[in-house]
């Protein structure tokens, strides 16, 4: 019997995964968890190039298959070395080393049935010594997300993220489920490629009926264009994209927690003082006849219309309700209303009156640096957006955004909104609110959403206000909990994994990891998802640009790729010193 006719016998050449002029060796040694190989090819000056792909032949970090009994194990090569006896044979004269006594060592990640090549996580049956070791073929690797998955479904939705090899022979394609399904964070250091592969995944999701919503804290992804695209931006950003929208966002947006941690009142005076004036600016906005001017009079007034309509059915509950809007620029004229006495006087002179409040307590002067602050606050040009300019609102924007048809993509630039009083974080906050309420309320159910946030280390995971005013802001940490049943999904990317809670990490599904170089960024990941340990990990600090590994729940196996180059390719380059320099 020939060399071929027997080949054709084994499951693993009959389905084209084992290829003869690809095997690099011989197993020699197995444990738990590796397998040493013999490598025959380490003197070999150059790789193979079989059907315009480059295979290395033995290189670390290369896929390998192991020709088992039973089936068929994949692996990754993590180590390449030679026995110390015959470390000094290596002699850099020589230009070809035929006979290297080369040792090789594999980390096993998985099975491939012989029959459905379908592939799982885990070792079915060891390797046995002697066994062969063959490059695993770019396009195997390349279809690896579909053979990863446990049921045969009909995929007409396919994202086309990268390849396995530089030369773009073997696309990876990966369908939305896998990749947003479980939420999903990008994860890079600065010019590993990060903002380029969010570019291209939304450019892959706009080829399909996608609807999202994208955060863009720093203005990088204006290049998108087309109808399906609308722009718009909060603030005034140093550079907008074409046709796009100013926008405002509505002081209801906010909740009591964000005004305090705001204002940041002190003392025993002023948290019960502002407290109360936002309760009563909510009694006047649902009973306008009560107030003069918008703001609820107390000095020296009657308390009984006031105290009656405390009383009536529906309307105590939305006076305790945080999320219950008022008049936020009465807020300075409604707390000196609130510095009055409990009980003014009766008809009688020494009589205390319980239907009417008292003239001034005094109380005022303790809030005078209160006041001040909220001055500041309401005029700053950091949050303009949401004092000043009040028209055409993001949650309208939102809205209309959702109901059309023909629209896939809101960019809203954050770029022209400063950190002062940590107003950027608090708008991104209030827009991750208002989506999670929309999206408790049904309005993704039919038409699912995925929210990009840009630089999520700023935005999750903070605090902002004093110690006796802290507040969390915490709207895209309740999308990551528990949006998913809503149809709202959130895709992170940052460049500190290290800033993001674990609680958040772990909630995602899908990592697409680019190069990490801090040691803790990379502890982070590993211990957020189960599916990456220290030897998939280690193998980060040295990814190239625009080289990411795609781990997570529905990529028990990391898959190394190379993502594909954005048409609409992030405006985040650095100072160009060599133009601007110039003598």
């Amino acid at each position: 019997m020939s060399i071929r006719q027997a080949e054709s016998d084994i499951p693993g050449f009959r389905h084209g995964l084992l290829q003869r002029e690809l095997q690099v060796g011989v197993i020699s040694s197995v444990s738990a968890q590796l397998a040493k190989f013999n490598l025959s090819e380490a003197g070999s000056p150059s790789a193979t190039h079989v059907r315009g792909g480059r295979y290395g032949r033995g290189e670390v970090g290369e896929f390998v298959l192991i020709e088992g009994q039973t089936s068929l194990l994949l692996g990754r090569i993590v180590e390449v070395r030679l026995p110390d006896r015959d470390r000094r044979s290596i002699n850099p004269s020589q230009s070809r080393f035929t006979e290297l006594d080369a040792i090789g060592l594999i980390q096993l990640l998985g099975t491939v049935a012989m029959d459905s090549v379908q592939v799982t996580a885990g070792v079915a049956c060891y390797p046995r010594l002697g066994d062969r070791v063959y490059s695993a073929p770019h396009e195997f690797l390349s279809e690896l997300p579909r053979l990863m998955e446990t049921r045969g479904e009909s995929v007409t939705v396919q994202l086309a993220l990268g390849s396995i090899d530089s030369a773009f022979e073997s696309i990876v394609y990966v369908k939305p489920e896998k990749l947003f399904g479980r939420h999903c964070a990008i994860l890079g250091a600065t010019g590993g490629g990060k903002s380029w592969t969010t570019a291209r995944v939304i450019e892959e999701c706009l080829k399909h009926k996608s609807k999202m919503i994208l955060l863009d804290a720093t203005g990088e992804y204006r290049g998108f264009t087309g109808d399906a695209v609308t722009h718009c931006h909060l603030g005034q950003p140093s550079e907008k994209a074409d046709g796009s929208t100013q926008a405002s966002l509505p002081p209801m947006c906010f909740n009591e927690s964000d005004f305090i941690a705001l204002f940041e009142p002190s003392g025993k005076v002023q948290g019960p003082k502002l407290r109360s004036a936002i309760r009563s600016l909510r009694l006047a906005t649902l009973k306008p006849a009560l107030a003069t001017n918008g703001v609820i009079r107390k000095i020296d007034q009657s308390k009984v219309s006031v105290v009656a309509a405390e009383q009536e059915v529906g309307i105590a509950e939305k006076l305790e309700d945080p999320s219950q809007p008022f008049d936020v620029t009465k807020l300075t004229a409604q707390i000196e209303q609130e510095c009055v006495y409990p009980e003014g006087f009766g008809a009688t002179r020494g009589t205390k009156d319980p239907n009417k409040w008292g003239g001034e307590s005094g109380e005022f002067s303790y809030c005078l640096t209160l006041v001040s602050r909220i001055s500041g606050v309401l005029t700053s040009a950091s949050l303009e957006c949401t004092f000043k300019h009040v028209e055409h609102p993001i949650t309208e924007a939102i809205k209309q955004f959702l109901a059309a048809e023909n629209k896939k993509l809101l960019r809203i630039c954050l770029s022209g909104v400063s950190s002062e009083y940590k107003a950027r974080e608090i708008v991104a906050n209030a827009v991750g609110r208002h989506l999670l309420g929309l999206a408790r309320g049904g309005a993704m159910k039919e038409r699912p959403v995925v929210v990009f946030v840009d630089e999520a280390h700023s935005f999750l995971g903070r605090h902002i206000g004093g110690d006796d005013t802290i507040a969390r802001l915490d709207a895209f940490e309740l999308i990551a909990k528990e949006g998913r049943k809503y149809g709202l999904n959130i895709c992170l990317a940052t460049q500190r994994p290290r800033d993001i809670t674990e609680g958040v990490l772990s909630q995602m599904g899908t990592l697409v990891v680019h190069r990490l170089t801090n040691d803790k960024d990379r502890e982070v990941v590993e211990r957020a998802c189960g599916e990456i340990d220290r030897s998939a990990a280690s193998f980060l600090p040295s990814l190239k640009p625009g080289e990411a590994a795609i781990v997570g729940a529905d990529f028990p196996i990391p898959l190394t790729i190379q993502i594909a180059t954005p048409d609409a390719e992030p405006k985040s380059d650095g100072p160009r010193y060599q133009k601007h320099w110039a003598t």
